[in-house]
């Protein structure tokens, strides 16, 4: 078991299987010594773990844990490519959607959730820029939506 994946478990958490795409894209992709990564969202053995609106259905502290789940299946896609985590140099961006009421100024509460996590699983090569975008809907109705972008070695 690799270090990252020990930090997970001991945090209770173990990698997903990496979700089927729902179109015709790749769940991550790598050039140079970059992995980008598909949108991933809140899955949880295939299910949505929550549908709806930050400001409306979901508050921002379950928000913050649904951008979490979304960041551990980005993780997975991550591991998909690279083959182990361990190989990880740095979270050099994340990209976080919040679907959201239009009055919602929120979105970068909502993905701490993922920022702290990765942070939490890495230290330092967990810092990363990050942008936190406010939209009116995400596939399948899903509340927050993350892409990350990792050096790996």
């Amino acid at each position: 078991m690799s270090k990252v994946e020990q930090r997970l478990s001991e945090l209770g958490l173990t990698l997903p299987q990496v979700a089927t795409p729902a179109g015709s894209y790749l769940p991550a992709m790598i050039s140079g010594n970059l992995v980008f990564t598909a949108g991933q969202i809140p899955l949880v053995e295939g299910k949505l773990m929550a549908t709806g609106k930050l400001g409306a259905e979901i508050t921002v502290e379950y928000g913050a844990e649904i951008a979490q789940r979304c960041a551990l299946n980005a993780l997975a896609a991550v591991k998909s490519v690279i083959g182990d985590l361990d190989r990880v140099k740095q979270i050099v961006k994340i990209v976080g959607f919040v679907s959201s009421v239009p009055e919602f100024t929120s979105q970068p509460a909502v993905i701490n959730g993922a920022s702290e996590f990765l942070q939490q699983i890495f230290g330092d090569a967990g810092q990363h820029a990050r942008s936190a975008v406010g939209v009116s809907v995400l596939p399948l109705d899903a509340p927050v939506e993350i892409e990350l972008i990792v050096e790996f070695s």
